[in-house]
């Protein structure tokens, strides 16, 4: 007898895709957006300390992308295998993968905190910190690789969360983080109540305790799924062939997100040999950018969810509808979108530093990233789908090639070569951007008539 839960109420193989697709875009989407926000609040109440305090950070960002990237590819991976268990209507595959995540994730999060806090003064050095400079942006990513464990905890229970097609929990933890983190920035950061000031090391702090809150939260709505019933503690002991499982479904999500801090981590580097100013520019104008794509992160949600669960379930003709729903959704949400941020981009920046110089560079960027958008939304959607279809080796390699591959000889001939300086950045992101995601959609449309003719998405699932 299959255990009642979100998967079976939203009745993600049968109710019409457009229905379902608004369903579990928008509770995420809105989630993406308050966590979005947290790091807006996070940006600005930086940016009170000083331009330096707010290069650290956005110095930090290719760094603390590590943590997202891991944590982000385990939670697909996972959301993918459990997805696929309940479509086929595998309940107790779907329990033992759910349990292993969490697993899985726990002795990740203790591995990269150790690296982490090893490797991170040597990765600031490569991106040009030295002296205070350097102090200050360690002083911030310690206190978050500390925090390591209880982001990896969240996001191994997302990911049973979003398999079961339930993208309200998370939701609602990242809404109420949100507010959470309004009291807890400037509380931490300037100190007061007895609580000394802690500086940018504060802002750090007050992430972590937001999520060690989620953890609480979160496992309580996992425990109502039902995929955690009738565990005992050996029951999260690691199982050899499950964590194979989740490592070939995992690894290549995190090191497709991994690219993505390879990719900062280049454009950074560029960008350090225009200055300070051009470093913090890019790192406010990228949160915008955050803020701009919204919409597209549930989006992408939506459409790992509900590929996984009608893959395992065989359903090759909705896989393909529930793709090109998307994608149309996607783009038409986004132009009106990149319209508004290319006419308000001074102002948009302006929100968030008095420095004439930073909002000019910044501004640069948000007019030409206004027409990289809809790029995003076609690569994004499609490496989401074929996630779903546990085709993830497609997004390591597209990944490698659009954020190192082609970004180092394109940068440094147009902004080096040529003389184009950060616009020359900024082009190239527009010129790389686009060529994958032209490719992402050829890889697609092969992949989805390779199924249709072979009849079963992937071979059966079995976790022992």
């Amino acid at each position: 007898m299959r255990t009642p839960g979100p998967a079976q109420e939203h009745d993600l193989l049968q109710r019409p895709i457009p229905l379902l697709l608004r369903r579990l875009a928008v509770p995420a989407g809105v989630g993406f957006l308050f966590n979005t926000m947290f790091n807006v609040v996070d940006t600005f109440y930086g940016g009170l300390i000083s331009t330096q305090a707010l290069a650290a950070m956005s110095l930090s960002f290719p760094v603390f992308f590590l943590i997202l990237a891991v944590g982000s590819g385990i939670s697909t991976g996972a959301t993918a295998l459990t997805g696929h268990s309940l479509g086929a209507g595998k309940d107790e595959a779907a329990r033992i993968y759910a349990c292993q995540t969490i697993s899985f994730g726990l002795l990740h999060a203790v591995l990269l905190t150790i690296v982490g806090l090893a490797v991170s003064p040597m990765l600031f050095r490569l991106l040009g910190a030295s002296g205070d400079y350097l102090s200050l942006a360690l002083s911030y990513m310690d206190v978050i690789f500390y925090g390591t464990v209880p982001f990896f905890l969240n996001y191994s229970l997302n990911s049973i969360l979003n398999a079961s097609g339930d993208t309200r929990s998370f939701r609602n933890f990242l809404i109420a983080g949100f507010f959470l983190n309004l009291a807890l920035d400037p509380w931490l950061l300037f100190g007061g109540l007895g609580l000394p000031p802690l500086g940018l090391p504060g802002i750090a702090a007050a992430t972590v305790l937001v999520q060690l809150a989620g953890n609480c939260y979160l496992l309580v709505r996992v425990g109502r799924t039902g995929l955690l019933s009738g565990l005992r503690p050996g029951s999260f002991l690691p199982r050899k062939r499950v964590f194979l499982d989740l490592a070939r479904q995992g690894i290549p999500a995190s090191l497709n997100m991994l690219t993505v801090g390879l990719g900062i981590f280049v454009i950074t580097w560029f960008l350090s040999r225009f200055g300070r100013d051009a470093v913090a520019a890019y790192g406010i104008a990228t949160r915008l950018e955050q803020v701009a794509l919204l919409p597209i992160m549930g989006l992408n949600i939506a459409t790992l969810t509900l590929v996984a669960q009608n893959c395992g379930a065989r359903l090759v003709q909705r896989v393909d509808e529930i793709i090109a729903t998307a994608l149309r959704i996607g783009v038409s949400v986004t132009i009106p979108v990149g319209v508004a941020a290319y006419l308000l981009a001074e102002e948009l920046m302006g929100l968030f530093t008095g420095d004439p110089k930073v909002v000019a560079i910044g501004a640069g960027y948000l007019h030409v990233a206004a027409f990289v958008f809809c790029a995003y939304v076609i690569l994004y959607i499609n490496v989401f789908a074929l996630q779903g279809m546990k085709r993830p080796s497609f997004a390591v390699w597209i990944g490698v090639l659009r954020q190192f591959v082609a970004p180092v000889p394109v940068f440094w001939l147009l902004a080096i070569s040529l003389g184009w300086g950060v616009r020359g950045i900024w082009w190239g992101i527009l010129l790389v951007t686009w060529s994958a995601a032209v490719v992402s959609i050829v890889y697609v449309r092969r992949t989805v008539r390779e199924l249709r003719m072979s009849g079963p998405c992937v071979e059966p699932d079995r976790p022992a």
